[in-house]
């Protein structure tokens, strides 16, 4: 019999692209291909490539080259950009890159085993050339539904007679093969973006806006359930505009308890909002609905009005105040994280300024700072008003260190409260740095923590938890973003 083929996922970027790996990886084992964690194990290394900023482009190039280096000193062959900016730049990049043996767009996601096998014996496959997305589907998003069918968008897969084990047993549902053993898994709720943001080129190559059949949203979340997972966290471009291309701008409110009520998932989370399409009845949901927590993962970008209307988008800071203080009205402990850009076009020091109240004032748990770029095909890559680098950098510096203020106090102000922390990790103390002897050390996260962003809960003493239990406990110091916690009860955790 001969040797199973073997590829290697690589993932850089956002929760988004996660998921868009264990659709390939679901349809790479289904189709006969052996899953391997590391590059350096494959014949094949296929790196899911992340578009949307300077640095994560970087970050992509230098993954496909570590990759590459592989080659000729073990088993690996070949070395496949996939993912964002494999689509965003198609051949280009292919020109750009000749270390990498193909560039795949969207389009070949559904190909993805026989693409592999062709380039693995030695076939050549023509890098695409980029077209915008937005384009493929109608202008109207009540049209679209019918459309999607006849459109490649990943996470958005055909019904499909899958191998056991590999997807949800019934219903129309995705192709996903689980990449790792986390308690946390994102759930794809929506594919693209309707929004024209100046600084943006991600509806250009992930397309515009589509939703998933709330069906199929459940079925793959009670797939996660029986494969271990106890928090789903719903991930797109933009969570708030779901529905809208299905009839019903409020569908959100209605699949959320639906979500929450799956047997064995004990957290929902949402993330991707945006200010602009907030809705009352959205927060009550969010605040006051049994397993779904109070988070609230704004898209601010900005507060100065005049920087906000030349990022094309709404606001300013005395709305996105009364906003938040409308969201803790209703849960006083609710997560709060979002980001910015610094040294936009036009942005005068008396907008930095605004931009420092709101941060100031606003009591955000979690902030993420950036400072501008001109992005290929963006609006605002031709305004006029550019500010000198060093500008950029010096305002990046001041706000990054406000925010490292801002969200520290933030954290402190929970010192004493009660959390539940869903347990990730544990060390036992003589693996750990401090070696104290102790007791294992125990990480997770709060409710107002998200996977990857928000930092850290660190559990005192000894702990009777594993990952993937709930464990309740009062928060007794801060550390930056970070939190330790003592359980209560002894340290028992509920959940699995």
């Amino acid at each position: 019999m001969p040797e199973r083929r073997t590829v290697a996922l690589v993932t850089l970027g956002c929760a988004r692209n996660e998921v868009d790996s264990e659709e390939l990886a679901g349809r790479l084992e289904a189709d006969g291909w052996q899953l391997v964690p590391d590059a350096a194990d494959a014949d094949v290394a296929v790196v899911n490539t992340c578009g949307f900023v300077e640095a994560a482009k970087k970050d992509s190039v230098d993954a496909l080259l570590e990759a590459n280096d592989l080659k000729g000193h073990g088993r690996t062959q070949a070395v496949v950009a996939v993912g964002c900016m494999a689509e965003r730049y198609g051949k280009e990049l292919a020109d750009a890159l000749p270390e990498a043996d193909a560039v795949l767009g969207f389009d070949d996601y559904a190909d993805i085993a026989d693409r592999l096998q062709t380039i693995l014996s030695g076939g050549h496959h023509t890098a695409h050339a980029p077209r915008d997305r937005r384009r493929l589907l109608p202008l109207t998003p009540v049209q679209r539904q019918a459309a999607a069918t006849e459109v490649a968008v990943p996470g958005h897969g055909a019904p499909e007679d899958l191998p056991e084990g590999l997807a949800p047993a019934s219903g129309p549902r995705t192709l996903r093969r689980r990449l790792d053993d986390s308690p946390v898994a994102s759930v794809k709720l929506a594919s693209g973006c309707d929004r024209r943001c100046s600084f943006c080129a991600i509806p250009a190559f992930r397309g515009s806006f589509l939703s998933r059949r709330p069906a199929d949203v459940l079925s793959e979340t009670r797939w996660l359930a029986e494969q271990g997972v106890r928090e789903v966290m719903l991930v797109s471009e933009n969570n708030t505009s779901y529905g809208k291309d299905l009839g019903d701008i409020r569908l959100l409110e209605a699949l959320l308890p639906e979500l929450a009520a799956v047997d064995g998932i004990e957290r929902v989370r949402v993330s991707y909002l945006q200010p602009a399409e907030m809705r009352p009845g959205l927060i009550d949901v969010m605040t006051g609905t049994p397993g779904v927590v109070p988070y609230f993962d704004l898209s601010f970008q900005h507060s100065a009005p005049a920087v906000l209307r030349r990022m094309r988008r709404f606001g300013d800071t005395d709305r996105f105040l009364e906003l938040l203080e409308g969201i803790r009205a209703k849960a006083p402990e609710a997560g709060v994280r979002s980001n910015f850009i610094v040294g936009f076009p036009g942005e005068t020091e008396a907008d930095l300024a605004e931009l420092e109240r709101f941060l100031t004032h606003a009591r955000l748990d979690a902030i993420g700072v950036f400072g501008y770029s001109d992005e290929d095909g963006t609006e605002a890559a031709g305004y006029d008003g550019k500010l000198p680098e060093d500008e950029v950098a010096e305002r990046l510096a001041r706000l990054s260190r406000l925010a490292e203020e801002m969200t520290a106090q933030r954290a402190e102000e929970r010192v004493g409260t009660e959390v539940e922390v869903l347990v990730e990790s544990v060390v036992p103390y003589d693996d750990a740095e401090d070696g104290d002897g102790d007791g294992p050390v125990v990480e997770g996260r709060a409710a107002h923590q998200a996977p990857e962003t928000d930092g850290l809960t660190t559990l005192t003493g000894a702990v009777d938890a594993a990952p993937g239990r709930f464990v309740r406990a009062r928060v007794v110091a801060a550390e930056g973003v970070d939190l330790v916690a003592e359980p209560l009860d002894g340290g028992a955790g509920g959940g699995a």
